[in-house]
């Protein structure tokens, strides 16, 4: 793999280094804001399902509202959505601190808070981890990911602790006052950062369509396929650890609640160390040959956790687990960005952030019912069998080798002049285009147009049909449609380098001197009694 450089080198980029430490410091809120919320809870109700309710709460948003959150990145400035969101998440956060403070706040009140603020930070993280190509330099990108997720894992490790001093001290109020407070630096940096320079010549896209084409890009993208599938697997196999560990702490190693805060603390540390050095592996390894050992090291840990019997043998443990996690999921969040072209990365981003989520969640509620009913060993040793099936993904659906994609836009040649007078919503519009190709050439162009079908449909096509004519069987036109001329607009300008190697390998086999003809026809449905129906 390619030189990657110093991990820290994004930091010399001014601009990301006061957004990233800002940012820091709000996740610091954040994290500190939970520990009150849970507490509070405990006070305010004495069901545990209640209590459990103030995480779900908490991450259920994400789920939820990922998908529309990259899509508003995608098509609107990515410093105008994260300010929206900071600026709601201070509102919120600053009204539960009254509320709390005034004794005004029920069970489902601060459920109902929670569940707000978590909304913010899904609206806001589409938003921050997209925009790191538009800060950085695309290869500073692997470098910008892993210290985002340093400092979350050193927020989450020292969080709990700050946040439970200041409970102690002063109460759960105080810490949803801390936590608003925190997002005041964040927000006077993004008012004073200029807007990215966006030469956009097209309208914004419709929510509804915006998110469909993400989801229709995501699933017609091999590469991002086997991101997504391999974060859900890990996202499973590797929650074991986290969801069990109050469990080993009390049961496998017979602490109590610090020795259960030191585990926490030693998996962050090895998330940490590894966001420093983990650099080192992925220049030494293929893409799935790292991810492989990510799996393997995971599995290890769980495997190896009920064999500990006491804290000093469980900290080694606890450190390779959070080493593995922070390497596989950074370098998924690094992959997906660098598999999308920047006019749908959001959206990837949001459904790779839905499917490590959705996997983190089945697995803790999974890992937990197992450890009901065979014990706190049997959940994670199975997790880490898990974890070695999932590893296999990768002999069907390998990680792409990131240095090999070419998703930069190119300058798309211009539409002709149009004759006819069309609207943005005149439609459908149906392309056709007419290939001569030489008998021997048959078996290579028709291989071609198996993956021009793929881009086409991915970036916006519907019906794509290649047909021959059967007088002249040279003769192929390939056709598809699109809803309207502004969608057709849009298909065209996404195309990308990777997208014009197929297009120049089609030409190539085209047997005319001039390229192959393009026609551009909008559909015209004719009325009963003959005439055109008004479009």
């Amino acid at each position: 793999m390619n030189e990657e450089g110093s991990p820290l080198q994004p930091l010399a980029t001014p601009t990301f280094r006061n957004l990233w430490l800002w940012i820091t410091v709000s996740n610091l809120g954040t994290i500190v804001q939970a520990v009150g919320a849970g507490w509070l809870m405990t006070t305010l109700s004495g069901q545990a399902s209640m209590v459990a309710l103030v995480q779900t709460a908490t991450t259920l948003p994400i789920m939820l509202f990922s998908l529309a959150a990259g899509a508003l990145a995608d098509n609107f400035d990515r410093r105008t959505v994260m300010l929206i969101a900071q600026i709601f998440m201070f509102t919120v956060s600053a009204i539960l601190a009254v509320l709390s403070f005034a004794g005004g706040l029920t069970p489902w009140l601060l459920l109902l808070f929670t569940f707000l603020i978590g909304s913010g930070t899904a609206l806001n993280n589409p938003a921050w981890q997209s925009s790191l190509g538009d800060l950085l330099p695309r290869k500073h990108l692997p470098a910008a990911v892993s210290l985002n997720s340093i400092a979350f894992n050193l927020m989450r490790s020292i969080g709990p602790g700050i946040g439970g001093l200041i409970v102690a001290v002063a109460g759960a109020a105080a810490a949803f006052a801390f936590n608003a407070a925190t997002y005041v630096g964040l927000i006077i940096q993004l008012f004073r950062l200029k807007p990215a320079k966006v030469n956009a010549t097209l309208p914004p896209e419709h929510l509804g369509a915006a998110m469909s084409a993400g989801l229709r890009y995501v699933f017609l993208s091999p590469n991002i396929e086997a991101i997504l599938l391999r974060s859900l697997a890990l996202g499973l196999s590797m929650s074991s650890i986290q969801a069990l560990l109050p469990l080993v702490a009390r049961d496998l190693i017979g602490g109590g609640p610090l020795h259960y805060g030191v585990l926490l603390g030693a998996f962050g540390l090895g998330a940490i160390l590894a966001g420093l050095f983990g650099h080192r592996l992925r220049e030494r390894f293929s893409s799935e040959a790292y991810m492989r050992l990510n799996h393997l090291a995971a599995a290890f840990s769980a495997a190896a956790l009920p064999f500990a019997g006491n804290i000093l043998a469980a900290l080694p443990i606890m450190l390779v687990g959070g080493a593995a996690w922070l390497l596989s999921f950074a370098f998924c969040n690094m992959s997906i960005q660098l598999s999308a072209p920047r006019w749908v990365v959001g959206r990837a981003l949001a459904t790779y952030q839905t499917a490590a989520f959705g996997g983190m969640a089945l697995g803790s509620w999974l890992w937990g019912e197992v450890a009901a009913d065979w014990g706190v060993a049997a959940g994670l040793q199975i997790s880490a069998g898990t974890a070695l099936v999932t590893m296999l993904i990768g002999v069907w659906l390998p990680m792409p080798e990131l240095g090999r994609l070419k998703l930069d836009p190119i300058q798309p040649p211009p539409v002709p002049e149009l004759a006819i007078d069309l609207e943005a919503r005149s439609g459908p519009v149906v392309v056709m285009v007419e290939y001569v190709i030489r008998e021997e050439d048959l078996p290579e162009f028709l291989a071609a147009m198996r993956e021009r079908r793929r881009i086409r449909r991915r970036n916006g096509a519907s019906s794509w049909t290649l047909m021959r004519d059967v007088t002249d069987p040279q003769k192929w036109i390939e056709s598809y449609h699109v809803p309207n001329w502004i969608e057709y607009l849009r298909h065209h300008q996404r195309t990308t380098e990777a997208d014009a190697e197929v297009i120049r390998r089609l030409r190539a086999l085209h047997s005319l001197p001039e390229p192959p003809r393009v026609s551009r026809l909008v559909v015209r449905p004719v009325s009963a009694r003959g005439g055109l129906l008004a479009r």
